[in-house]
This record gives C-alpha cells, sequence and structure tokens, in this order.
C-alpha cells in the first residue's frame, strides 16, 4: 500500500487525479449545456428542432463511449479538424453525456403540468421565454436526483480516455505497471480516488436536492 509514496509516485498520482478532474468538470459544463439545447429542441415546437434533438439523442446514446473516442481522436483530423487529445476526449463526454443530461430534463419538463406553460402564453411570453422562465426551473428541482446520477458516471466514463493519449487517473496504472508494482495496490488506490470523487459529485447533488425540496 506504500507505492502512492515511493520514487515520485505521488506526484504522478496527483497529477492523474487532477486531471480527471478537470476533464470531469469541463465535460460535465459542457454536457449541461448541449442537454439543455436538445431538451428545448426536443420539446420545440419546430418540427426540424424536434427532428435534430431526437436524431442525436438516439444516435449518441446507443453509439458506445469507446467508438466516440476513436471518432474524436482519428476521425476528426482527417476531416482537417485537428484538436488536442484532451480536446477530443471533453467533446467525446461531452457529446455523450448531453444525451442522457436531455433525456433526464426532457423527463422533468413532461412532469411540469400543461397548464404552467399555457399560463405563460396566455400572458405573451414566447416558447424560448415560456420554457426558460417558467418551465425549465420547475422541471430542473423534480430532475436533481436522476441529474446526479449521470455526473456521478461521468469521472469513471472518463477513464477511457487514458486510452487515447489522455493523461488522467487512470492511465497512471499502466504506468505504475511497468514499473513493477502489485496490481491489486495500484487499484485499490484508484478506486478510493474514484470513490473520492463520486462521493463529492453525490455530495454537491444531495445539497442541491435538500435546498430544492425546502425550496417547494
Amino acid at each position: 500500500m506504500g507505492l502512492l509514496f515511493e520514487d515520485g509516485n505521488f506526484h504522478l498520482f496527483a497529477q492523474g487525479f487532477l486531471s480527471t478532474v478537470e476533464l470531469s468538470a469541463l465535460s460535465a459544463l459542457f454536457a449541461l449545456l448541449l442537454g439543455i439545447v436538445l431538451a428545448a429542441f426536443r420539446v420545440s415546437p419546430v418540427p426540424v428542432l424536434r427532428a435534430f434533438g431526437t436524431g442525436w439523442v438516439t444516435v449518441f446514446r446507443n453509439t458506445p463511449l469507446t467508438l466516440l473516442f476513436f471518432a474524436a481522436t482519428f476521425v476528426l483530423p482527417r476531416l482537417d479538424v485537428h484538436i488536442s487529445s484532451f480536446t477530443a476526449a471533453v467533446a467525446a463526454l461531452s457529446a455523450y453525456t448531453g444525451s442522457f443530461v436531455c433525456e433526464v430534463l426532457r423527463s422533468g419538463i413532461n412532469t411540469v403540468p400543461l397548464g404552467q406553460a399555457e399560463a405563460a402564453r396566455s400572458l405573451g411570453m414566447n416558447f424560448g421565454q415560456t420554457l426558460g422562465l417558467v418551465v425549465l426551473p420547475q422541471a430542473a428541482r423534480a430532475v436533481i436526483a436522476p441529474m446526479g446520477s449521470v455526473f456521478i458516471a461521468l469521472p469513471r466514463n472518463s477513464a477511457i480516455a487514458g486510452a487515447f493519449n489522455v493523461s488522467e487517473l487512470f492511465s497512471v496504472q499502466k504506468t505504475l505497471t511497468e514499473k513493477g508494482y502489485d496490481i491489486f495496490a495500484i487499484f485499490f488506490w484508484l478506486a478510493l480516488a474514484y470513490l473520492v470523487i463520486s462521493f463529492a459529485v453525490g455530495a454537491v447533488f444531495g445539497t442541491l436536492e435538500r435546498r430544492a425540496a425546502v425550496a417547494r
């Protein structure tokens, strides 16, 4: 168990941990923004936008995340789109997670009574105002718990980035394994690190859920 404190391993492990946190945080931010836009498209009165939202969710929810990483890392350069491995990882995670965020938000939107939207329209609000000022705030309170599950899974999904030249937490195990350390000790520390991240994310959403309950 002392491998973490030998030969600069702690520095290597800390770098991987912080890289995973950064990768997860950026991906969560972009996934949330993308999910909100896609959810708006899915409930939009414009058929083209509904079709786009439905198509995006159908494709990305049913595509293996590893394949999305492969496309972002190797296919984009062939299309003359050159980005760093880290940016490609953020793009793949955001596109994948954003589709789940969209569906969680859409389920929350469906829980808001139709009369709320009708009342907003009767006051002269357009679709964007009704969605942003009336429907989404109520829907957000209803989906905090399932949204938390989506974002708790994101750091674990980010482990795939290590196979695509991104230095993050899971890629540390390859370096430590090559140094000859016991594989069980390595995975003990990795599991503990992912547990810390997941616990922190869960605590944030638990706090939000309690505050939303009081707000009701």
